[in-house]
C-alpha cells in the first residue's frame, strides 16, 4: 500500500483520505537501507511539518524508530517537489501539547485513536536541514 500511495504523491495528488501526506524518507537503524513511508502531516509555521507517530500496535510505528534512530539520514518529499533533507525533533510538554490541540481540531480522528492507547504518540517536527 504504501508503494501506491507513493506513485500517487509523485504524480501531484498530496492527500489521502482527507490528510495531505507526504513522503518520509528514513534509514532502516539497524539495516542502513533507504525506507519511504507516506505519512500524513501538519504545516507548523512556513517551513516545517509535524508528523505523529501513531499506530505501530503498541508500540511506536518503524519509520517513528528509524527516523530517531538516524535523524541524519532523513528527508521529507512533498508531491511535485524533490526531497528535502530534514531534521526531526520530537514535542514535548507544553509546546507538544499546543501541537496536538491543533492537529486534532484538523484530523479528531487521531484523538480517538489516542484515546484507544495507553502510550502517547509523539508529535515530530521536521525542520529543513
Amino acid at each position: 500500500m504504501n508503494a501506491r500511495v507513493n506513485r500517487k504523491l509523485r504524480g501531484g495528488r498530496g492527500s489521502f483520505m482527507g490528510m495531505d501526506v507526504l513522503i518520509l524518507h528514513t534509514a532502516g537503524r539497524r539495516s542502513g537501507e533507504m525506507r519511504e513511508t507516506p505519512v500524513a502531516w501538519f504545516a507548523d509555521g512556513e517551513d516545517a511539518w509535524l508528523v505523529v507517530a501513531s499506530g505501530g500496535k503498541g508500540r511506536h510505528p518503524d519509520w517513528h524508530l528509524n527516523l530517531m534512530g538516524r535523524p541524519d539520514r532523513a528527508s521529507v518529499e512533498l508531491p511535485g517537489r524533490g526531497a528535502v533533507p530534514v531534521e526531526p525533533r520530537v514535542l514535548d510538554g507544553a509546546e507538544r501539547d499546543q501541537a496536538w490541540k491543533r492537529i486534532a481540531a484538523a484530523q479528531p480522528r487521531l484523538e480517538k485513536y489516542q484515546r484507544k492507547t495507553d502510550r502517547e504518540y509523539p508529535v515530530v517536527r521536521l525542520t529543513p536541514r
